[in-house]
């Protein structure tokens, strides 16, 4: 029996449902990352129905995330332990004493912004019958405020690239929702962290997803045994 079509080329071929989905899931606050994720799944627009998968095609591949759990509870607790370390970095950040004034003040902010993201992500888990993964340790370089507005640049944008790797994974309506809504935070952190350190606020005209295997091995220097 094929397994149920993911939940992105689901929407992306049903603009009903797609409508629907964005009124309940925070309407145009998410509206551009579902399309960012419609774009990652080979659709082209919010219209992309004509390149949309058939609900009877079963998921390709895997999501990479496995050894987080099974399906999409593996996907949400890998999303969980990146946003552990994205609020241990800015935690750890705001108190080393290398930032003052706004940076400090943003510091803050956005830790706190990410701590949200671990509190909805725990609910979503705990939800769905999963037990939410456990808070890896972690150490991170803070030598200068410059290296680590650098750092929180490089943190942000793996970050964005993290769920928008996981598209076209995820089949569940509800944690798609939660990774819209997330996703849009990181990429607009990732934005004004670009711009401080003087990069452009994007990479280009489009987002570019990034592998579970990417991202951890993007994140295990900053791991602790």
């Amino acid at each position: 029996m094929p397994e149920a079509p993911n939940a992105v080329r689901e929407l992306a071929s049903d603009q009903s449902s797609r409508k629907k989905f964005l009124r309940q899931a925070g309407g145009t606050g998410v509206a551009a990352s579902l399309a960012a994720f419609i774009a990652a799944c080979g659709g082209d627009s919010m219209s992309a129905s004509s390149k949309a998968t058939p609900a009877s095609t079963p998921m390709a591949s895997a999501s990479g995330t496995e050894q987080f759990g099974k399906g999409d509870l593996g996907i949400a607790n890998y999303a969980l332990t990146l946003e552990y370390l994205e609020t241990q970095f800015y935690n750890d950040a705001a108190a080393s004493g290398m930032l003052t004034g706004k940076v400090l003040d943003l510091a803050k902010r956005f830790g706190a912004e990410e701590q949200e993201h671990i509190d909805a992500l725990t609910a979503l888990i705990r939800k769905a019958g999963g037990k939410p993964a456990d808070k890896p340790k972690a150490k991170f370089p803070l030598d200068s405020a410059k290296s680590i507005l650098a750092l929180a640049a490089t943190v942000e944008n793996l970050g964005a690239n993290a769920y928008l790797g996981q598209a076209g994974n995820i089949q569940d309506k509800e944690i798609l929702a939660a990774a819209l809504s997330i996703h849009s935070v990181e990429a607009r952190h990732a934005s004004v962290l670009n711009l401080a350190t003087k990069a452009a606020p994007a990479s280009g005209a489009f987002a570019k997803p990034a592998t579970a295997a990417e991202v951890l091995k993007s994140v295990k220097p900053f791991l602790v045994s």
